[in-house]
């Protein structure tokens, strides 16, 4: 494989796009956001690498510790996204990436690495079937299908917080949690407050905005988290159709 890859650096990050939003002529707020939570995430260990084009094929991960997600553990690297569009797909990109971070990993004495999954795929999750070609396992399991899975180099594993795990909230109205984590975040919350403001939803949107936050969550967490009548509904991102639905279901 002789072609490039680049891992965003604080040298490097201001110049480099950032694959999942690509805009020629325009900045894109969800972008520059992005930018700057990575930028202060890069110091921490975060890591994020992608094929020197411009389009949809990376990896991002980071220490647990230090990972904003509910999801507790010693030693392991977490996987926010491995994500290869179809125009990248069948040049060996995503088996390239994810061997970059399991390699990553060993070669740093971790413990293994994990990632959000569920028992039906959801469509804002990586590929969970390709990562279990490399072994990983469901090692932790929520009521409603979500599963944390891990591949553990020495037998230790990690776990949802037990608040994660229920998957409930007392506010009964429309609620999202979100972080920048994810350049698409800024945009679906647009679209919710509009669809709000004009059918009279009560909504409330919730910034999680640090660590201490993301690991506190009520709900599995990506970077996306929605309930609904007191009820954990989604991790995907919405829009105003897809909350419409939530509300008529």
């Amino acid at each position: 494989m002789t072609e490039k890859f680049i891992n965003l650096t604080l040298e490097n990050i201001k110049d480099e796009h950032l694959c999942c939003i690509i805009k020629d002529n325009e900045i894109h707020p969800g972008v520059e956001a992005k930018r700057l939570w990575l930028g202060e995430r890069l110091k921490e260990g975060h890591v994020f690498r992608k094929l020197d084009a411009k389009g949809s094929c990376f990896i991002e991960y980071a220490p647990l510790e230090y990972a904003w997600t509910p999801i507790v553990g010693q030693n392991y690297y977490y996987i926010y996204c491995l994500w290869v569009d179809d125009n990248f797909k069948g040049k060996g990109y995503g088996k390239a990436l994810m061997d970059y971070c399991i390699s990553d990993a060993k070669g740093k004495g971790m413990s293994g690495v994990c990632m959000l999954g569920s028992k039906e795929q959801k469509f804002w999750l990586s590929d969970q079937n390709f990562a279990k070609k490399y072994g990983f396992k469901a090692v932790d399991f929520t009521e409603d299908g979500y599963e944390l899975l891990a591949l553990s180099f020495d037998g230790t594993v990690p776990s949802f917080t037990e608040k994660a795990k229920k998957q409930r909230i007392e506010n009964q109205e429309l609620t999202i949690y979100y972080s920048l984590q994810c350049p698409y975040a800024l945009q679906g919350i647009e679209e919710i407050r509009q669809y709000c403001n004009e059918n009279n939803v009560s909504v409330s949107i919730i910034p999680v905005d640090s660590l201490e936050k993301a690991k506190d969550l009520p709900c599995v967490f990506n970077n996306w988290g929605a309930f609904y009548k007191g009820k954990f509904v989604s991790v995907n991102l919405l829009n105003g159709e897809l909350v419409k639905k939530i509300l008529n279901d």
